[in-house]
């Protein structure tokens, strides 16, 4: 079933973006199917006391490191026991409000170099209170064992994403099913543990093995639905929590892939938009139409001829997804598409594949943890023929990204492992929590947010009304930054707005980010599709 975001006219975001309009937003109930609340969760294992050891970094000079054994099956915490990767800073007050766990999304993000950024992007005062802690979920980077289903899947010239004939469809078909198949056979014996509600319970083992009353927890994207599970499992273990672009609940993971598209969709054609506002320095046209359609025809001509043999029509998607993500990035994907169609020459095009779409090896582990959690979480079409309807009407719609993001995840239709029922995050019994979400945002859409903010109660919702960026805390926006430090000296919160960050300018070829842009360091960490 298609979960539309319908294409956001200036006067419904006006609406959305007024404190009134998100009240009375709330005052609706969401429609969604009932959903169980997970079973409530036994005390955990008691875990061994943690051994830090130091880690530092040039940037993070007070880093430490360790790790931590877990239930490969909480329900037999004396059986098979894994382990997960963990940074701290630690707090320097002389009253600390105890553990600050901190998560970039995904599912398949690595969190240990994100505990470095969040305890030196606070103000001092607020990081000082607080022991930063990052981690490598369950089958993420340093945590063991950690998968990886299948060298080369993404390595181009992939089948164009958009199956115009049926030997196009089958060629992609063949290499979802693969991958799925090649997930099945490496870690059969660990898919069946690999999804949110065992990464949250993983959370209160941590919380314990810290020595911790309470926890608090600070996620992005994905890392907003983990935060809310384990607030779910554990309310009264709950300090803090700040969820900043958050998931929709309602739709995990279909419906919220098939929002993505239409976002994604719009939140291109802006990137196209704003290059027609600089034709000055992209001689690419002044009509924002115009350039879409230049845009559209470079994709066509990938499609024959690959621009240095590996950027055909699918990496040319890759290459472009990461500015509905980040803003800072549109100047060199801009350039890009200049030097492409004004000049010919494809050369910046594949420099920014290369930085922006390309694969790195252990790109390989992190898209292995987010199919096998999206997979096993909850329940995907298995009749092919309910994904090629649902996707040929949403492209219709919304090109830019929907097939691509389709065959992304598409190994949810040949998974082995049986899926969850997804539980009802709704609570009642939290301290007030504190949600972030740009208004244009693409990879969670603004009303997955009012959702969260309506199964939270006493949750506060801020919205940066006009920012399309995604992940928005600490990336520069002083408004939300002293918001976020606020809640974390007291707890308190209220519902608010502020304004987005100016847009970029047009920068020179040789600088992939402006200098002038904002969150370019979070952004590298929270990285994509997350």
């Amino acid at each position: 079933m298609l979960h539309p975001v319908p294409h956001p006219s200036k006067k419904r975001a006006a609406a959305l973006l007024s404190l009134s309009a998100v009240a009375a937003a709330l005052a609706s109930p969401v429609v969604a199917a009932p959903a169980p609340a997970p079973a409530p969760a036994p005390a955990p294992a008691a875990a061994a006391a943690l051994r830090w050891s130091g880690c530092a970094t040039p940037r993070y000079p007070t880093l430490q490191c360790a790790s931590l054994k877990v239930p490969l099956d909480h329900d037999r915490p004396a059986g098979r026991q894994i382990s997960l990767a963990l940074t701290r800073v630690p707090h320097t007050a002389a009253t600390s409000q105890g553990p600050l766990l901190v998560n970039p999304g995904g599912p398949g993000g690595s969190g240990r170099t994100l505990a470095g950024f969040v305890a030196s992007a606070l103000p001092k005062d607020v990081a000082a209170q607080y022991d930063v802690i990052g981690f490598d979920p369950r089958g993420v980077g340093r945590s063991e064992p950690a998968l990886d289903c299948g060298a080369g899947h993404f390595k181009p010239v992939r089948p164009d994403s958009v199956p115009l004939d049926p030997a196009t469809e089958q060629a992609n078909l063949e290499r979802v099913r693969s991958f799925a198949e090649s997930c099945q056979t490496k870690h059969a014996d660990v898919l069946p543990y690999v999804g949110t509600v065992s990464a949250a319970r993983d959370l209160e083992v941590l919380r314990t093995a810290l020595g911790a009353e309470r926890l608090s927890y600070f996620g992005y994207s994905y890392g907003t639905y983990l935060g809310a599970v384990y607030a779910r499992l554990h309310p009264d273990r709950v300090h803090r929590l700040v969820l900043d672009s958050v998931v929709d609940p309602g739709g995990v993971w279909y419906e919220d892939n098939l929002a993505q598209d239409q976002a994604f969709d719009a939140r291109h054609k802006s990137f196209l938009a704003w290059v027609a506002q600089y034709d000055a320095t992209y001689h690419l046209g002044t009509d924002p139409a115009a350039v879409e359609e230049r845009w559209y025809a470079m994709r066509t001509a990938l499609r024959s001829a690959p621009a240095g043999g590996k950027v055909g029509p699918a990496e040319l998607e890759d290459t472009y997804m990461p500015g509905g993500y980040y803003n800072g990035y549109w100047p060199a994907l801009a350039e890009a598409f200049a030097a492409y169609a004004v000049r010919e020459d494809s050369k910046p095009l594949v420099a920014a594949y290369e930085r922006f779409g390309a694969v790195e090896p252990s790109a390989g582990n992190s898209y292995s943890v987010y199919t096998a959690v999206q997979c096993r979480d909850s329940a995907w079409p298995r009749d092919w023929n309910t994904w090629r309807a649902d996707m040929w009407r949403t492209h219709a719609k919304a090109p830019f990204m929907t097939w691509n993001n389709a065959w992304y995840n598409a190994p949810c239709a040949f998974w082995k492992t049986e899926p969850l029922r997804t539980p009802d995050v709704t609570n009642h019994d939290l301290p007030p929590a504190l949600l972030f979400q740009a208004s244009e945002d693409a990879a969670t859409p603004f009303e997955g947010a009012v959702a969260m903010h309506d199964k939270l109660a006493g949750s506060a919702l801020v919205v940066e009304e006009g920012g399309g960026n995604h992940g928005v805390a600490l990336s520069g926006n002083k408004c939300l930054d002293e918001k976020l430090a606020a809640y974390l000296r007291t707890g308190q919160a209220a519902d608010a707005v502020c304004p987005a960050q100016p847009a970029p300018k047009p920068a020179t070829a040789t600088r992939a980010v402006p200098p002038s842009a904002g969150g370019a360091a979070l952004h590298g960490l929270l990285g994509f599709r997350g």
